[in-house]
């Protein structure tokens, strides 16, 4: 091999072999939503088939409820395939090596499937509300007769255009047909609220209520589905829709919060092991499946659906979340700089549009601040309720469920906690508290990033917690009702998470109590932090007595002490010097930060 000739044609006869072999690597299906183009593509698939069976066993009309970005479509785009009867002889290529080819029911390829996606029904400009619907959905109902044209008679495909631009006279004529010659329909739709939600947030209540009360369009639609479909399986993000069409479409069962579907959208810890256990053995991740595990479990892990499942299921992953994760791993060999996918904004600004529709009042305003304060809340959670009544106690939290803002993690008696699942989330709380302080005042963020850095680095967090304290102080000059605990919190919170270097930890229970703010290292992407914290705030009301705010104080002490002998604070300072920080404030005022003691207390 000494001979440069030689040498070059061996590496590129290598360079060739590793091609070839990253091109027999099934790629992960970022973005796909469409089951059969994964399939073709060979791309790495999440086995769900074994739900088919059970989803029929539930019944024929069936309701889901899921965050976004949980795998929704790629489910529906996979039922869509297996059931259609176009379809019926591309099973094995569209099922090979899954749990349904070994396992096929008797519905297998037995129906005509027409599936809508809602979210493209509001697409396009210049024309009505109505005019645009119509259009998306005759665009599908003409696609439907042209694929299922040999089914019916010669004609059939220039009748159902004939009855354009009314596409619910479409529906019906298909269906008529359908059920004259014994065909089965299964009506398939993806986002079925995503339309009807944007009207809501963007033109307001009146707007929507015409559309799905009395002879709303949207309303009839659902009735025309209701009486045609032998199968019809709905998904969304939101309960809103479906209870305000209450007559136009009563008898899909709601299986939100069954415990038999908890993990069939996301992926469950296993699945991500396995996940990365293949692309470990095809040498594209080098990386312990452990280290990665432990590094995603905080940022996309911890969502439950059914409160029966708590004890039994593992927590689910943000599906989504994962493959950005996993992607960005194997392109650069190290996981994203930044941890929260850019495409979760849009998450964020529905939450903003959510929250600034007419009717939200201090009090649920107060829900925000008190879950991205304490990180949890105890209510009811509301399976249905109308757009008229979101801001209905119980109402809006349960809308923050639906929307994956809050998840099932504990029981108090007879109600449910619901808390904040991760940090990607807990992120979107704190970036909309930012933006509306903001409003009022901001830190210069050279200023607050230098302090952020010397607190990592040096073990001195009093000039950001001045700095906070200051901004603090000028927000609630403008802004009535900033004063009080809970809200002094969240606002730190909200300005800690302006640094990635921190993973922010409030209400965390330690040794029988529950710490104000903990301050978690990311040593897993910034290895030279070498100080972590623990901030217990103390807030004293305009007329306390220094005997209180001593009082107070040295209760704060205590308090610090106490969490310091918890096993749990050792493994979460991963190796940095823990420090111990009380904090007082008399309302507006910063009276004194103080360090009780650095390091492990005996």
């Amino acid at each position: 091999m000494d001979n440069p000739v030689s040498m070059l044609y061996f590496r590129y006869i290598c360079s060739n072999q590793l091609i070839d072999a990253m091109n027999k690597v099934k790629r992960l299906p970022y973005g796909i939503s469409d089951f059969t183009d994964l399939r073709r593509q060979d791309m790495y698939y999440a086995d769900k088939t074994q739900y088919i069976p059970k989803m029929e066993a539930a019944g024929n009309f069936l309701f889901l409820i899921r965050p976004r970005r949980f795998g929704k479509s790629i489910f529906l785009s996979m039922l869509a395939a297996y059931y259609d009867i176009a379809r019926q002889d591309k099973f094995d290529e569209f099922f090979d090596g899954l749990w349904i080819q070994q396992n096929p029911t008797e519905e297998k390829g037995k129906y005509q499937v027409m599936f809508l996606d809602f979210s493209q029904a509001a697409v396009g400009s210049g024309s009505s509300l109505q005019q645009r619907f119509d259009k998306y959905c005759s665009t599908v109902y003409e696609i439907f007769a042209r694929k299922y044209a040999s089914h019916y008679y010669t004609d059939f495909v220039q009748d159902v255009k004939q009855r354009a631009p009314d596409s619910s006279e479409q529906l019906r004529y298909i269906c008529q047909s359908a059920k004259e010659l014994g065909h089965k329909l299964y009506l398939i739709i993806d986002e079925y609220d995503n339309f009807t939600n944007n009207v809501l947030n963007e033109q307001g209540e009146q707007v929507y209520h015409a559309l799905t009360h009395a002879t709303g369009f949207y309303r009839e639609v659902f009735k025309v589905y209701k009486a045609n479909f032998q199968r019809i399986l709905m998904m969304g993000v939101s309960p809103v829709t479906l209870d305000d069409l209450t007559s136009g479409f009563n008898i899909a069962l709601n299986i939100t919060a069954n415990p038999r579907f908890n993990m069939m959208l996301g992926f469950s810890e296993d699945e991500v092991r396995d996940m990365i256990t293949y692309y470990q053995q095809a040498g594209l991740i080098k990386a312990d499946a452990n280290d990665l595990i432990a590094e995603m479990k905080p940022w996309y892990d911890n969502y439950c659906f059914a409160e029966e499942s708590l004890a039994t299921d593992p927590k689910m992953f943000n599906s989504d979340m994962v493959i950005y994760y996993l992607r960005n791993y194997i392109d650069s060999g190290r996981s994203p700089k930044d941890m929260l996918d850019a495409n979760t904004r849009t998450d964020y600004k529905k939450l903003k549009r959510l929250v600034e529709l007419d009717g939200m009042t201090k009090k649920e305003q107060g829900y925000i601040q008190q879950i991205a304060a304490e990180g949890s809340i105890v209510a009811d959670l509301h399976m249905s309720f109308p757009a008229e009544r979101i801001f209905d106690e119980g109402n809006f939290i349960s809308l923050l469920y639906y929307y994956g803002m809050l998840t099932i993690v504990g029981t108090d008696l007879d109600k449910l906690v619901l808390g904040i699942p991760n940090n990607n989330v807990r992120k979107q709380y704190y970036e909309y508290l930012l933006n509306e302080y903001r409003l009022s005042t901001s830190i210069d963020t050279r200023d607050i990033d230098v302090a952020y850095k010397t607190m990592a680095l040096n073990g001195d967090i009093k000039p950001a917690l001045t700095l906070i304290a200051e901004v603090y102080k000028q927000v609630s000059r403008v802004r009535s009702g900033m004063e009080g605990e809970r809200n002094l919190q969240g606002f730190m919170c909200a300005y800690f998470s302006i640094t990635s270097l921190y993973l922010i930890a409030p209400e965390v229970e330690m040794n029988h109590g529950y710490c104000d703010i903990f301050l978690m290292p990311d040593k897993k992407r910034y290895k030279e932090i070498a100080h972590s914290y623990i901030i217990e705030l103390k807030y004293l009301k305009a007329d306390a007595t220094d005997q209180k705010a001593d009082e107070q104080w040295n209760e704060a002490t205590d308090q610090l002490r106490q969490y310091t002998q918890d096993p749990l604070v050792q493994q979460m300072t991963f190796g940095t010097e823990l420090h111990l920080i009380r904090m007082q404030m008399r309302t507006t005022e910063l009276l004194r930060i103080e360090e009780v003691s650095s390091g492990i207390l005996s």
